[in-house]
């Protein structure tokens, strides 16, 4: 006869261990192990990374002074890498120093023109109504504006600087962020832990801040990734055209300077011209893998 175990008995007894918990990944490493699978977003990342430390650094990286002048046209090489230009001062300098401004607008011109973005589209898609309309009107208004002649008429009547050129290509470029964090707060702000959130009695203002826009980010990250390269072409082209800050060595300024010796000294174009196709390129490969790794698909795999 087979003899019964009491149930006291198996009660005392230790359970099994269980299968143990997975552990919990950091969204900062799965971020990072996305973006590091696409080869052509390090590349990018790598040559911003380098231009911005040149940038930086540019009075310690650069063999001489923008002021400084020697023999005109020398090709390159010898004591001048990239030659010298028709002042006589040396290309590889100057295109340190205009590593300096062409980030400096790029940056900071796309920070204005995302702040005026994040709080007209964030106003417009958490409240809409009238509010929503009114705000729409005004982004198509200045989305159907010729943004860079428009540049052209406002550089030509009150001057150029680095920080006017800063403010307008800031101004003009904001619509299309404000309609992208528009139709994310529309997505967003009918969720569950938003309406939780409202219903333990937080104000329009910590809804907004703390708990809609934090998840309406990555989009808006990668579109002022990509503005960058924007920014830098446009004040590249303005400066071209002899609208730029003639007190700040920029590439556009040293291709103004170039276009009249392009058959004489080909340096004086080519050299700057590649400096700001480069930059270009990183950037936009480095946006388009930001934009890669912050995908949902992506992070599902």
């Amino acid at each position: 006869m087979l003899s019964s175990t009491p149930a006291s008995a198996i009660s005392s007894l230790p359970a099994a261990p269980g299968p143990a918990a997975p552990a919990r990944r950091r969204p900062g490493l799965g971020l990072w192990r996305r973006f590091r699978r696409n080869r052509a977003a390090l590349f990018g990342l790598a040559v911003t990374t380098v231009f911005v430390f040149v940038g930086i650094f540019a009075p310690l990286l650069a063999p001489y002074g923008h002021l400084d002048m020697g023999a005109s046209f020398q090709p390159p090489g010898g004591d001048h890498l990239f030659g010298t230009d028709s002042l006589g001062t040396d290309v590889f300098s100057n295109v340190i120093y205009g590593t300096r401004v062409s980030l400096l607008v790029g940056f900071f011109s796309v920070l204005t023109s995302t702040s005026i973005g994040i709080l007209i589209g964030a106003t417009a898609g958490f409240f809409s109504g009238r509010v929503d309309t009114l705000l729409m009107r005004l982004t198509e208004m200045f989305q159907v504006l010729p943004q860079f002649f428009l540049a052209i008429v406002i550089i030509a009547l009150f001057g150029a600087s680095v920080w006017s050129i800063i403010f307008i290509i800031g101004v003009l470029n904001w619509p299309a962020t404000a309609r992208l964090l528009r139709a994310e707060f529309l997505a967003l702000r009918e969720r569950e832990f938003v309406e939780a959130a409202r219903a333990l009695g937080m104000s329009n203002f910590d809804l907004i801040v703390r708990e809609i826009l934090p998840n309406a980010l990555p989009p808006i990250v990668v579109n002022a990734t990509l503005q960058i390269s924007g920014a830098i072409l446009l004040e590249a082209s303005l400066s071209f055209l002899g609208l730029g800050d003639p007190n700040a060595m920029s590439w556009g300024i040293m291709l103004h300077n170039a276009q009249d010796f392009f058959n004489r000294a080909w340096w004086m174009a080519a050299f700057p011209g590649f400096a700001l196709f480069l930059t270009t390129l990183g950037v936009n490969l480095m946006g388009d893998g930001l934009n890669d790794a912050l995908n949902p698909r992506s992070a599902s795999r």
